[in-house]
């Protein structure tokens, strides 16, 4: 059964984009937030980025020194005694992820939930070197955390599907829609599948047959907007009429698979990677980060609050 979160702790650890994301969220939530960062600067940046985070959350801005006062910026050991749950934000280094997640369990609580934000590391390679190894799971989001909903759930080797159960609980209570994924695979779900569409929007960009604005033109403009509202084996299921899935399958799978054996192989070399970014960089010269990252969220959100209020409506 989700629990109620107003007045539990939670320690961050990493004050990256991500790890402030997340604190930002904690904090709308009602609780305490602990945040620990080696970095010398990390009481401003945290400052700076829950103030900015705050104009950004679902259900409407919060007053970012309300935010502020439930955060605390503080030592590793500090921040994760007798926090409710454990959330680490820390770069993708396998060996610094089994030391800091060894650390971490020797100094939280017995029943803290202790998670990883981790885009592909797996959680039986990072839990090696903890005593109870099950008791680490992935809790990834898809950037920021505190405005996109989905949280895949990874559990390892030894995870019990109490603690996994756990996890998720917590993830809804703030709102989040966990995803159990039934076994570890690198990249995950949501990554793989962002990869693979990458990957051939590079092939189709190096090929000719458009620029990198025309390629993101087409995704918003059709794809982008089906799967807001339905996942692509409900949106072929439809696409097939009344005979669903099956119907399109059996009559368009013969194509699909051609496709498939001609979809691109690109390598990012230098000279793609320069081609490719001197492309977007010049496409959005003059525009400041925070403005652009500032507008991509406030249109997520009203994309989110749209398809909510079609699906209560019974559009």
């Amino acid at each position: 059964m989700d629990q109620p979160l107003e007045g539990r702790t939670a320690a961050v650890v990493g004050a990256g984009t991500i790890g402030a994301s997340w604190a930002t969220l904690f904090a709308a939530a009602g609780m305490t937030v602990r945040v620990t960062d080696p970095r010398d600067d990390a009481q401003q940046v945290v400052e700076a980025a829950v103030r900015s985070f705050a104009a950004t959350l679902p259900g409407g801005a919060r007053d970012a020194d309300d935010l502020l006062s439930r955060v605390e910026v503080t030592g590793l050991q500090q921040a994760v005694s007798g926090a409710y749950v454990v959330q680490e934000n820390g770069p993708e280094r396998i060996e610094l992820k089994r030391d800091l997640f060894a650390r971490v369990a020797a100094d939280a609580a017995a029943d803290a939930l202790l998670l990883s934000s981790t885009s592909g590391l797996m959680p039986t390679d990072m839990s090696r070197d903890m005593r109870e190894p099950g008791r680490l799971l992935v809790g990834h989001p898809f950037n920021p955390p505190h405005v996109v909903p989905l949280i895949e759930v990874v559990r390892g080797e030894q995870t019990t599907e109490e603690q996994a159960q756990a996890a998720a609980g917590f993830y809804r209570s703030l709102g989040k829609v966990p995803v159990l994924l039934r076994r570890e695979i690198g990249g995950f779900v949501a990554n793989r599948l962002q990869s693979a569409l990458f990957r051939e929007s590079v092939h189709l960009v190096l090929s000719g047959v458009v620029t990198p604005e025309e390629l993101d033109r087409v995704v918003t403009e059709s794809v982008g907007v089906r799967w807001a509202t339905a996942g692509p084996f409900e949106s072929y299921s439809l696409g097939g009429g009344p005979g669903g899935l099956r119907h399109l399958l059996e009559h368009l799978g013969p194509g699909m698979v051609r496709r498939w054996k001609d979809l691109g192989q690109p390598e990012l070399t230098p000279e793609v990677v320069d081609l490719l970014s001197t492309a977007t960089e010049e496409r959005f010269a003059g525009q400041a980060y925070e403005d652009r990252v500032r507008a991509r969220d406030e249109a997520q959100l009203a994309v989110l609050a749209a398809r909510e209020q079609a699906r209560l409506s019974g559009g």
